[in-house]
């Protein structure tokens, strides 16, 4: 029953029933509903609810006893309980402070007076419910800071003649105290589209299941993947921007936002309902015959544009590029007339340019930035945008019906109309469209294939009917007969070509070389005609063979064998010294100044003589390069032979030389 679940009151024991009260009950029995004493008890079925009026005093047991405050302890008596034992002797110090008033003051003062003097503690002047801990939380150092990003999603549209495709425009919120995000998305009106609240704000997983999404995921003109659906970011807000740059993160430029295909027609369509648009010029011409209908004419601004401008017109220079096969710039002067607002386009032809002789190539008329045609007759369109003089700048280019003609330079009257009218300095972008001179390549002669002198095939090249190669004459009367020859050796490192001795004559009247083996007994080669005399290139430096490449001690290569130059017979020395301008090697005073760095050694100072093997080793060892040809060059002007036979330098008249 409902009595039986009753708790007990509190200090009451339980005890079992007496035999009066089992009679009585035995009498009267038990009714089967709950009395009223037992409904004012308090139900542990119902924890927590408690009926009122059902409490008694504490401490009060049905025997309206109290609790027994005396106690009995071994070797002390009977205790009060409620008072406990004998006070302390800190307790009676305490007591006897307190029959003072003022003795807290008393003493703060004297610990005051006592204490040195401190600055106060940052612990004790603030408090501690407004105390900051040294190392932040994120919910305390980041509240309230919210990062918003913007951007939007393509949704797949079916079955539908508007679009195939919508861009719905959505909000990041990134809270920074917990990580959390959440995504709105704009309303639009009358969009049918369930809009509002789009993500739950909560910790949102990457896509690849690495951690959590964070605001380094999101920068402008990146893609983030939510949820398996991918988003594209354009923007952010200022604080945003402030917050992720003083963090250092880049988070891009903002990008506009796109519009599809219904957002362009319905705010267009919003922009006509409110009368946003201009009107069209047709509409302009029946509101002016309405007025003269009525009765009402208004001032004709065509006329008033007529005889304020008339004579005034606007000439710029232009071209344009035909982008054609076989195309070409063309220039053009355009003229713009004031009076009416109409454009010339006619052709800058100049002479000899092969084309025809009508230039025009746009009438006089009114020149629209945008052509098109009515699909049927008495449509009405719009007018596509007519040109006018604000429209027209040097160093940018309009468009006569399909052709981007560029302005390049204007006349001095219409610099002066656009710096006075629109403040334009047209000048200023001026276009230098002078052509740089043509530079004609020389094309190269084919290279000689052997047959003849490469004068010859030369001559071929230039001329239809050739002509024999003409020749100094002047050099052949001095110089004929002239033959000048050198004693060489083959320096080629085969031991069977060592004892080959050949000798080369050069003939300088026409400049032509021969080579000539000389017979050597068992030799192993015949003597005789080694190569042909004829002009020889020097493989070195590509150009033929002169009188200064031989001498004696250089090394020359004819026919692919390297000879060295030995010695040289008497008529050559004597020639080559007789003209020592050309042949410095043939001059003893500029040898002798050759070695002027040599005159402070003993060996030139001795009046017996140097040896000419001494004079090279001392020559290179102060790194002047002294060939064979100059060493004979200075024995013949300076040389004695001792008394043995053996030549030598005189030093003392090498250096009275110089």
């Amino acid at each position: 029953s409902f009595e039986g679940r009753a708790r007990p009151l509190p200090g009451v024991p339980l005890s079992a029933p007496t035999t009066a009260s089992t009679s009585a009950q035995a009498a009267h029995p038990t009714p089967p509903y709950p009395t009223a004493a037992a409904m004012m008890k308090k139900s542990s079925s119902l924890p927590g609810i408690m009926m009122l009026g059902c409490s008694k005093p504490k401490g009060n047991d049905s025997t309206f006893g109290k609790k027994n405050t005396l106690g009995f302890r071994l070797q002390h008596g009977a205790i009060d309980l409620h008072f406990g034992g004998p006070s302390s002797s800190e307790a009676l110090n305490a007591a006897q402070l307190l029959r003072n008033p003022g003795w807290r003051q008393k003493a703060h003062a004297s610990d005051a007076l006592n204490r040195p003097a401190s600055s106060p503690a940052l612990e004790d002047v603030i408090p501690k419910n407004v105390r900051h801990p040294r190392v932040a939380p994120a919910w305390l150092k980041h509240d309230k800071q919210v990062l918003r990003y913007y951007g939007y999603f393509q949704e797949h549209v079916t079955e539908s003649a508007v679009e195939n495709s919508r861009y719905r425009q959505v909000s990041f919120m990134f809270f920074m105290e917990d990580g959390t995000l959440s995504m709105t998305e704009t309303k639009v009106e009358n969009s049918g589209i369930p809009q509002g609240q789009f993500l739950k704000r909560h910790r949102v997983p990457r896509d690849d299941g690495m951690g959590f999404i964070g605001p380094d995921d999101f920068r402008c003109g990146s893609l983030v993947t939510i949820y398996s659906r991918t988003y594209k970011i354009t923007g952010c807000d200022r604080f945003t921007r402030w917050f992720c740059e003083e963090n250092g993160l880049d988070v891009g430029e903002d990008e506009p936002m796109v519009e599809d295909r219904w957002q362009q027609s319905y705010k267009f369509n919003k922009t006509a309902e409110k009368g946003g648009l201009p009107i069209t010029m047709q509409a302009q011409d029946a509101k002016i015959y309405c007025k003269f209908m009525s009765g009402q004419p208004p001032a004709d601004t065509k006329m008033t544009q007529f005889l304020l401008n008339d004579g005034k017109v606007l000439r710029f220079k232009a071209f344009w590029d035909d982008p054609t096969l076989y195309g070409a710039r063309i220039y053009f002067v355009v003229h713009y007339f004031l009076s009416n607002n109409t454009v010339e386009v006619n052709e800058a032809h100049a002479r000899n340019s092969g084309r025809d002789a009508y230039p025009v190539l746009l009438k006089r008329g009114p020149l629209y930035k945008r052509n098109t045609a009515n699909a049927y007759p008495g449509m009405l369109v719009s007018d596509g945008g007519l040109y006018m003089p604000e429209d027209l700048k040097v160093g940018e280019s309009i468009s006569v019906w399909g052709r981007d003609v560029v302005l390049y330079e204007c006349d001095d009257f219409t610099q002066k109309f656009y710096k006075e009218f629109c403040d334009l300095d047209q000048l200023a972008s001026r276009i230098d469209v002078s052509e740089k001179p043509l530079r004609h390549l020389k094309l190269a002669p084919p290279p000689h294939n052997g047959i003849g002198t490469e004068e010859d095939s030369l001559i071929n090249c230039q001329m239809i009917q050739p002509k024999a190669h003409q020749q100094d004459l002047a050099k052949l009367m001095v110089l004929s007969g002239e033959n000048l020859r050198f004693e060489a050796k083959c320096v080629n490192g085969e031991a069977e070509d060592e004892c080959r001795r050949f000798v080369i004559s050069y003939l300088p009247d026409t400049d032509r070389t021969a080579v000539y083996e000389m017979p050597v007994r068992n030799s192993g080669h015949m003597g005789g005609k080694f190569r042909e005399k004829s002009r020889i290139k020097n493989p070195e430096t590509g150009k033929y063979f002169s009188l200064q490449d031989l001498y004696v001690g250089n090394t020359v290569t004819i026919c692919s064998q390297p000879l060295q130059i030995i010695r040289a017979d008497e008529h050559c020395l004597q020639f080559l010294e007789a003209r020592p301008d050309e042949f410095p090697w043939a001059n003893p005073a500029a040898c002798s100044r050759k070695l002027q760095p040599l005159f402070g050694e003993p060996e030139l100072q001795d009046p017996t003589g140097v040896d000419p093997d001494l004079l090279k080793d001392l020559a290179a060892s102060q790194g002047i390069n002294l060939v064979d040809h100059e060493v004979i060059t200075l024995l013949r002007a300076f040389g004695e032979d001792t008394a043995d036979g053996q030549p030598v330098l005189n030093g003392p008249a090498l250096m009275q030389a110089c």
